[in-house]
């Protein structure tokens, strides 16, 4: 019984106070990069946590036990011993039921979102082959519109757009800085990114974590963004851009803008000093995030490897106890 408890509160830890020490730190913003990788670990740590613990809860009742014994070296009455829990079969039959569900909805949520954001992207390509034409220096199809806008469709293509306006509104350097910024998207593939968080927020509506986490993903993809044009340029430069583009922006469904509703919070930090993470406090929040990634693992395997360790069964326990 000690895996499904030690999961179960794992995962309750990780619901309620993983978002609140992500949302109040800092490092996440100083590097997006490293902010990105640590909410998507708490995502997938919490979803694979509660896979896990309907995995252990269902251990006693696989028909299979005795070859897991077998893989671990363990008797199979003692690995049975090590994940029993209250409620015989009708418990071990709910944890693997729960454990196909979750990944079951997850996938399903995924699959649909990933299939309607190519069918906008899709009409949107239909509508621009009709209007658009190429920017002379940049490639990015250019659009007249009074709106305006710049975004990048990912996918078949992955084109840059902008609108007529847009060109009007920003001098060479701004330009510059703003196709930088919808490259850093497309190279990142940060609509995938988008597309697994969205996927859990619709999958699981009533669990908060994965709320903030999609919330905190939209910024944190348009920060690194933003740090790689401000390589490019300078920090004054993108947030001059992002002020210019931001009184009149658009963005269409299915693409990544520079504008948005987090554009105002992104201008007060470019305008900010630059304040980089350092690399102990890198390497910190790098080895932070991987053990979100290995703790569940961890405590769904320890006890199979306690079982390990005990003496081994009588050579004919192990029939008896099937």
């Amino acid at each position: 019984m000690i895996a499904p408890i030690a999961l179960i509160g794992f995962a309750l830890l990780l619901a309620m106070a993983g978002p609140v020490l992500l949302r109040r730190s800092s490092w996440p913003e100083r590097s997006p990069r490293i902010g990105i990788a640590a909410w998507q670990a708490l995502s997938v740590s919490l979803v694979v946590t509660v896979f896990l613990t309907g995995v252990a809860l269902a251990v006693p009742a696989i028909p299979w036990t005795t070859d897991l014994a077998e893989l671990v070296r363990a008797c199979a009455m003692a690995l049975r011993a090590q994940y029993s829990t209250p409620g015989g079969v009708v418990v071990s039959a709910t944890g693997a039921v729960a454990a196909l569900t979750v990944f079951g909805r997850f996938g399903y949520c995924l699959a649909n979102g990933l299939t309607s954001s190519a069918r906008n992207r899709s009409r949107q390509l239909a509508a621009l082959d009709m209007i658009a034409r190429p920017h002379h220096d940049s490639g990015a199809l250019i659009v007249d519109h009074p709106a305006a806008a710049a975004y990048c469709l990912p996918g078949r293509g992955r084109h840059i757009v902008l609108t007529s306006s847009t060109l009007a509104a920003l001098d060479r350097e701004q330009l510059a800085a703003v196709l930088a910024h919808e490259g850093a998207h497309l190279r990142g593939n940060h609509h995938l990114i988008l597309a697994v968080s969205e996927a859990l927020r619709r999958a699981f509506p009533g669990v908060g974590a994965f709320r903030e986490s999609h919330a905190a993903l939209e910024r944190l993809v348009e920060m690194q963004a933003d740090d790689t044009a401000a390589r490019h340029g300078s920090r004054l430069t993108v947030a001059t851009a992002l002020v210019r583009l931001g009184e009149h922006a658009m963005t269409p469904s299915a693409a990544l803008g520079a504008g948005g509703a987090s554009a105002v919070d992104r201008v007060r930090r470019l305008v900010a000093p630059a304040r980089p993470l350092g690399a102990r406090k890198a390497l910190m929040a790098t080895l932070a995030t991987g053990a979100l990634l290995v703790l569940p693992l961890f405590l769904a395997v320890a006890p199979a490897s306690a079982a390990g360790a005990m003496p081994p069964c009588p050579a004919d326990s192990t029939s008896i106890s099937m």
